[in-house]
């Protein structure tokens, strides 16, 4: 027997042997691990899709049948177009005749960007002009005009009457905006485009930012002239100035803009026009974010019904869910029940009936089937690291799972909800798409990504172990990866990771992204890696996420810190070599885990981490903390910035000087704070790089480094 067992681990350590090992240019030079991806698809009316093709430097929108999945048409290709080489984008009226094709992109912030945008006439295979450095440009539902901003300022585009019309004269930089967000509405609210058009195009409903009172933020920009510039914009920090936000209707009959008065609010961050021609839902948002209001407005009378309020002892999130129904009744989501669930309303504001129930939560809403009155989503209702893909009637009867029962699910639905895409996959299983019908019956795979698994099998890859550990009195979602020749009668390092933000969650079950094959290049050299969901994360419901209000980082850290003195009683974790490492949200949980922890962290990677959120922008801050006046020990007892003597490990400190979101500011302070407190410590600085530290040989470098960092303090 003994020598049947030694004969197979000699075999086994051989297999392992032939095995290659993951690198760091296997995962940032040479690409590897790249899955193969579906392109995004763009429904059309009918049973049909869209995609934007390249090839042969030239660029085609192709229709496509769900059915077979096989291209019926092309519907505009550029090699065909003496004006346009290529394009980037592109976007349908609403009977599918025209498109505007943009190209030229030029970035801004995060989502925002400027470019030269054209109307394609599919009938007649002419292409004009809409503008050149414009935001945003979108078809009247007549599709006789197109809106657009340009330098802060709202203009309409009439292509029957070949005019031009200004609806806004005052924008100017950093002090008026018309119909664009500001940079704290495009970060934290998540949408840029901030004026829409009535159902009959016969009204432009706009937000006007007023940035006049907000403080400016500048950054230097080194590039490769002698001096550096400057980019300087408006950013609210927690407690100060917000942009004054106001509401406007442009009316095309009288080519007057009205401004809506309304409500006392601190922020509108949404705008939708309902089924009714003339009837506007805005949302509003107190300072606090805690009481959430939703008006109907008449365009032609101006008069205001407040339809909906909702209100929460921490906060309320604002999201894309709303859906108006035929009669103006509207699906809306909520956490009021202690869990994100979808329900029904009438036109009035009166509630229906409750959609979804149960101690899960949904974590999208697909669309509504009017003629089946079948809602679909996505939820966690098969456990709270999985995704599984629903439908159930608007009565909340006959629910049905139409996707695999675990892993990570998701659904792109056509528009009339008959067939969707679905995306699966799980911590073994590289991203399978597959066309299903609306019962959830697999009529053909689209992509399997079987090349890629081919690839992996090549590798020393450990498995991703998934468990709880229970902490403070909760069962914590965590996984931990182990050496491929793992044996327990050895002693091994541990290195956590975690970002930890509110709603947030990294411990999933889905496939692999580029951390977790660095991970496993650690794993390689003898590394455990463990990552925990602590309090505050997402998907366990209300209270489990809002616990952290008033204290970001508080509780976090305390659970960070007794897992990482929960692993040192392992036998196999040498308890003098555990360390933590995290990016933005978690590079303030590692640095605050580093000192706060020091009896038990020995080294900590800060990748672009927050160290104070006074530092931080208003919307997000405030959410979850209220302002620097109003809980001055919730900012400073959690601040890294006040307690640098604490430090006794190995501490490496990295950032982007051109980081627009948490700025390198934080990197600055840290450091001159653990300067005066005489505590060395390593940092990297990468000039002009942004929040993501990325372009070129960037990320190579960066993951070089922390790779190096690791292998030498921990």
């Amino acid at each position: 027997m003994k020598k049947i067992v030694l004969l197979f681990i000699g075999i086994s350590t051989l297999l392992q042997a032939q095995k290659k090992d993951v690198s760091l240019e296997d995962i940032w030079r040479k690409g590897t691990f790249r899955a193969d991806y579906m392109n995004s698809l763009n429904s059309m009316n009918g049973d049909y899709y869209s995609l934007l093709n390249n090839k042969e430097g030239s660029s085609s929108v192709d229709k496509y049948d769900y059915k077979t999945l096989e291209k019926v048409a092309t519907i505009v290709d550029s090699k065909d177009l003496n004006e346009l080489k290529t394009f980037q984008s592109y976007s349908f009226n609403s009977d599918e005749t025209k498109l505007i094709l943009g190209t030229n992109f030029k970035s801004i912030f995060r989502h925002s960007f400027l470019g030269t945008f054209y109307m394609y006439d599919i009938a007649s295979k002419t292409l004009r002009l809409i503008g050149e450095d414009i935001q945003r440009p979108t078809f009247s539902p007549d599709s006789k005009r197109v809106a657009y901003a340009k330098d802060n300022n709202l203009f309409i585009r009439d292509f029957s009457s070949n005019s031009l019309v200004q609806v806004t004269t005052d924008g100017e930089k950093n002090k008026i905006i018309n119909g664009i967000t500001d940079w704290v509405y495009e970060e934290e609210f998540g949408f840029v485009k901030a004026f829409e058009w009535s159902k009959n195009g016969s009204n432009l409903a706009f937000l006007r930012f007023d940035e006049s009172a907000v403080k400016t933020f500048s950054m230097d920009v080194y590039g490769k002239e002698k001096y550096p510039t400057q980019e300087v914009f408006k950013y609210p920090k927690a407690g100060e100035d917000n942009a004054k936000v106001t509401l406007h209707v442009y009316s095309l009959a009288t080519n007057g803009t009205a401004k809506i008065i309304f409500g006392d609010y601190e922020y509108i961050p949404r705008i939708n026009w309902t089924k009714d021609d003339n009837v506007l839902a805005v949302r509003t948002l107190n300072r606090h974010q805690n009481d959430l209001k939703m008006y109907f407005i008449n365009a032609k009378t101006y008069d205001t019904s407040l339809i909906l309020n909702e209100t929460d002892k921490a906060y309320v999130e604002v999201n894309d869910d709303l859906t108006f129904l035929n009669d103006n009744s509207f699906i809306w989501t909520s956490e009021k029940d202690g869990f994100n669930h979808i329900y029904h309303y009438n036109k009035k504001g009166e509630l229906i009936n409750q959609v979804t129930k149960g101690n899960w939560e949904v974590t999208s809403y697909y669309g509504f089937d009017a003629d089946k009155k079948t809602v679909y989503y996505q939820s966690v209702e098969n456990g709270s690291i999985n995704r599984g893909v629903y439908s159930i009637s608007l009565k909340g009867e006959n629910k049905k799972v139409l996707s695999n029962p675990l892993g990570t699910n998701s659904a792109s639905f056509s528009r009339n909800m008959h067939y969707f895409i679905n995306t699966f996959s799980d911590a073994s299983t590289p991203t399978v798409y597959s066309l299903r019908n609306d019962a959830g019956n697999v009529l053909k795979t689209v992509k399997d990504n079987a090349a890629l698994k081919e690839v992996v099998a090549k590798y020393n890859l450990s498995k991703k172990e998934f468990s709880t550990i229970n902490i403070n009195g909760n069962d914590l979602n965590m996984y931990t990866i182990k050496p491929v020749n793992f044996d327990s009668n050895k002693k091994y390092p541990v290195l956590m990771y975690q970002y930890s933000g509110p709603g947030s969650q990294n411990v999933k079950n889905s496939w692999n992204g580029a951390n977790d094959y660095w991970h496993q290049m650690l794993a390689q050299d003898g590394y455990i890696v463990v990552c925990v969901d602590g309090r505050g994360t997402g998907f366990k419901g209300r209270d489990f996420k809002k616990v952290t209000y008033m204290n970001l980082v508080k509780l976090e850290t305390e659970d960070q810190i007794a897992v990482a003195k929960k692993l040192a009683d392992l036998s196999y974790v040498d308890a003098k070599r555990i360390g933590i490492w995290g990016w933005s949200f978690g590079g303030h949980m590692s640095t605050n885990c580093l000192l706060k922890g020091n009896d038990i962290f020995a080294t900590a990677i800060a990748v672009a981490p927050v160290t104070t959120w006074r530092f931080y922008d208003s919307i997000y801050t405030e959410r979850y903390m209220r302002t620097p006046e109003e809980n001055p020990t919730g900012y400073d007892e959690n601040s890294p910035l006040n307690y640098p003597e604490l430090l006794k490990g190995k501490y490496l400190l990295i950032h982007g000087t051109g980081d627009d979101n948490v700025h390198v500011q934080n990197a600055y302070r840290m450091a001159e704070a653990l300067i005066q407190a005489n505590k060395q410590f390593e940092w990297g600085m990468y000039p002009d790089r942004n929040h993501g530290i990325y372009g070129g040989n960037t990320r190579l470098h960066l993951y070089t480094k922390m790779t190096n960092f690791i292998k030498n303090n921990l």
